[in-house]
């Protein structure tokens, strides 16, 4: 009789073939990807578009909270001239007005409605003179036309008075205004006006 050749014991494991897969359970070969799902481990890059923590920002992001800002550059002389010539004649309007309410205490006013009105007036005008010498102080941008504009009244004015024979208040006025229309004019504080313009429209 012919002998059959001996079959492998029942339940011994059989090597797997070429690009078969591993059975559940079973780790991965040498080489394989790991599964969808699973944690990538430590040393190994992130997903693309996630920065890894710890990381700084790449180029193009602006910086976190807490940064504080560039400190503004020096101001001009020339612009600091224009202010403080803006103060003084905010000064001067103050003094006005004190001359304006004692002569409407005293009865020497025309007429005491217009007497107070001209007080108020001269106070109130004052106060808008030095919120804009303030401005030009920190070149605001926005002070620049009210200090021109203001100039141009200022220059009305000295005339008249002068006109009035009144050389006391009108060559002090002409003055003034003369030194702070130079110093608004000066190319550094137009430049520096401009400067603070265009940080404040980047923002």
């Amino acid at each position: 009789m012919a002998t059959r050749p001996n079959r492998p014991a029942a339940g011994r494991a059989r090597p797997a073939r070429a690009g078969q897969s591993a059975g559940p359970g079973q780790p991965a070969g040498p080489g394989k990807p790991a599964g969808p799902g699973k944690p990538v481990g430590p040393g190994k890059a992130a997903a693309p578009g996630k920065a890894a923590p710890g990381m700084p920002a790449g180029p193009g992001k602006a910086a976190g909270p807490g940064k504080p800002a560039a400190p503004p550059g020096p101001r001009p002389a020339a612009l600091r001239c224009a202010a403080a010539a803006q103060a003084t004649e905010a000064a001067g309007l103050c003094v006005a007005g004190v001359f304006a309410a004692a002569a409407t205490a005293a009865g020497r006013s025309y007429q005491l409605g217009s007497g107070i009105a001209l007080t108020l007036i001269a106070f109130g005008a004052a106060a808008m003179l030095a919120a804009v010498a303030a401005g030009l102080a920190r070149a605001r941008p926005w002070s620049r036309i009210p200090a021109a504009m203001t100039q141009l009244f200022v220059i009305i004015a000295g005339v008249t008075l002068l006109q009035g024979h009144r050389p006391g208040w009108g060559v002090p006025a002409l003055v003034l205004a003369a030194a702070c229309a130079a110093g608004l004019l000066a190319p550094a504080s137009l430049r520096a006006l401009n400067r603070r313009q265009a940080e404040s429209g980047e923002r």
